[in-house]
């Protein structure tokens, strides 16, 4: 069975930084994604990656400020936040697929194209 686990989230300032990780076991991820759930709203799509060449898709509130990489050999991915905001504040979710077979740019973003999930970490934005 895989799992994904998280860790990194935490409290900063406005203007600040942090990374967060997610590793694998169980299973060989080939595309990741994040996804976030500010407080009372939705889950949201944040950023995600694919493949050897690690292609990434990012939602347009985060491009430029965040980025996302996978590490193969130890079967994770990081995303690196930068220049946080208040509206970046939510529990962020880790997402992987393990199948041979890569989604295509449009579904990247889709919730539904990753099978496995993490329990989630907290991003608390100070101003």
């Amino acid at each position: 069975q895989v799992q994904l686990v998280e860790s990194g989230g935490g409290l900063v300032q406005t203007g600040g930084s942090l990374r967060l990780s997610c590793v694998a076991s169980g299973g060989i991820i080939t595309a990741w994604a994040w996804f976030r759930q500010p407080p009372g709203k939705e889950r949201e799509f944040v950023a995600a990656v694919r493949g050897s060449g690690g292609n990434t898709n990012f939602a347009d509130s985060v491009k430029g400020r965040f980025t996302v990489s996978r590490d193969k050999p130890n079967n994770a991915q990081y995303l690196q936040m930068n220049s946080l905001v208040p509206e970046d504040m939510a529990v962020y979710y880790c997402a992987g697929r393990d199948r041979s077979s890569l989604p295509i740019w449009s579904e990247m973003s889709n919730p539904r194209t990753y099978d496995y999930w993490g329990q989630g970490t907290p991003v608390t934005i100070s101003s």
